[in-house]
């Protein structure tokens, strides 16, 4: 007989399993937040204190450029970016085939004479002898496709970045970002990329057009930005593996 305390179900697995099922509806819930380390601002490297040494005027503890513009060169410098965004995409495509086939086999010529015959079953069997060997064959096929893709996309602003490296060429690395907090949500513009030095104008600002390898970002987050997504359920029957 099996010990009463070994039969007694209190209920353990229906737990887990109901706290792993809410794990999961939680998790798949969850939004992933954007990156904000990469976009931090870069801050310039420490100046030691120098004592100064002689000199009424100038000194060496004292950093003075006199022909030099007020263009940023130098790790952590502001630059202003001006973002003047604007692409447009246009794709169409037609396919159309068509074929056609006929063949046919001539009734054959035996000792000077086409054979006639008269179909099984028929009686007499010399009252309808109009059937021959002429054979007859037909085939159409068709196929029409169409596709059309359209896209339009536009962003203009401004956003302030900092240098983060300067290249051995000269080029500046270059990234920030700016956010917005409005009523019921964030957004913000993230923005990194090379600039080159001579594209820089003399207002301190440069076009985003003029920044190589550059990566824009514009999004938000919070209530508005939530709404406009697709739910995890929605996501996972739309999923390429699902089947259906």
């Amino acid at each position: 007989m099996l010990d009463p305390g070994l039969r007694r179900d209190d209920g353990t697995g229906y737990k887990l399993l109901l706290a792993g099922l809410l794990t999961l509806l939680f998790s798949g819930c969850a939004t992933t937040p954007p990156p904000r380390d990469n976009y931090r601002p870069t801050m310039p490297p420490a100046y030691t204190n120098v004592e100064p040494m002689g000199g009424s005027i100038y000194q060496t503890a004292r950093d003075v450029r006199l022909f030099e513009d007020v263009k940023a060169r130098r790790i952590g410098d502001i630059l202003t970016v001006m973002l003047q965004e604007k692409t447009s995409a246009k794709k169409s495509a037609s396919t159309t085939a068509d074929k056609n086939q006929e063949t046919t086999i001539a009734n054959p010529i035996f000792f000077g004479a086409s054979p006639q015959f008269n179909l099984p079953g028929l009686i007499p069997l010399d009252s309808n002898r109009n059937n021959s060997l002429l054979q007859g064959l037909t085939a159409e096929r068709a196929f029409e496709g169409e596709a059309d893709s359209s896209q339009s996309n536009s962003l203009t602003g401004e956003i302030s970045v900092t240098i983060a490296d300067v290249l051995p060429n000269g080029n500046l690395v270059v990234r920030g970002e700016k956010w917005l907090t409005l009523n019921q949500g964030e957004e913000f513009i993230q923005i990194s990329g090379i600039v080159r030095p001579q594209d820089i104008g003399t207002n301190n600002r440069i076009l985003s057009t003029l920044i190589g390898d550059a990566r824009i970002t514009y999004s938000g987050r919070g209530t508005l930005a939530e709404t406009n997504q697709m739910g995890w359920l929605a996501r996972f029957f739309n999923h390429p593996v699902w089947p259906f």
